[in-house]
């Protein structure tokens, strides 16, 4: 090398210093720099938290009351057997008159048993004739059997059956009664003609009313 004259790098040394630069550089700067995982991060935000167990309640919510437990069913009048009677209408001590239970029945929608009675005293007995027990009635005629309030038998009078028609002479449709009692005028011939009598209320019937 000639004296005073400066030492200049080739051209191909000059590119391997660069490139050897930009090496040591990567190097520190993946050095310094936190890694990444190689999977893609998913926003925490983004992730729904685990449903809560049943038996405990969400944070910041209210915990939902337990169901309240049945009543009991009622128990009748008290013993083992559901089905309703009289007793179930009637309190303890207590002694209505058959009238006053009959219309505690009907007020419940009870129309059968006892309940398919009508109260004493709102429907009197009917009235008509009388008929022999051994009296053969003829087609369209029936016994009809009664009682009094207080249980009393009364004599069976003679009424029409339902749907029955007389005709006259002429073959012409007589005016049949409204009751279905049978008037004398219609009885069938051959028949004593007696009206029957309504025996008087007993003594313990009076009380009770």
């Amino acid at each position: 090398m000639a004296a005073g004259r400066a030492w200049r790098p080739s051209r191909g040394r000059a590119v391997i210093v660069v490139l050897l630069a930009i090496a040591c550089g990567a190097a520190l700067f993946l050095l310094w720099t936190p890694g990444r995982p190689v999977a893609e991060r998913v926003d925490a935000a983004s992730v729904a938290p685990p449903p809560a167990p049943a038996d405990r309640p969400l944070a910041g919510t209210a915990p939902v009351p337990a169901p309240a437990p049945a009543a009991p069913a009622p128990q009748g009048e008290g013993d083992a057997d559901p089905t309703r009677d009289l007793s179930s209408y009637v309190a303890r001590g207590e002694n209505p008159s058959m009238a006053q239970v009959i219309e505690r029945l009907h007020q419940q929608g009870v129309h059968s048993g006892l309940g398919a009675f009508t109260p004493p005293g709102t429907s009197p007995p009917l009235v008509g004739l009388a008929v022999p027990e051994d009296f053969a009635l003829p087609k369209g005629y029936v016994r009809h059997h009664q009682a009094t309030d207080d249980g009393q038998r009364i004599e069976a009078i003679l009424m029409f059956a339902p749907d029955f028609q007389l005709f006259d002479a002429n073959n012409k449709p007589i005016e049949m009664p409204k009751n279905l009692v049978v008037p004398p005028e219609l009885a069938p011939p051959g028949m004593p003609i007696r009206r029957i009598a309504i025996p008087a209320a007993s003594d313990a019937a009076r009380a009770g009313r």
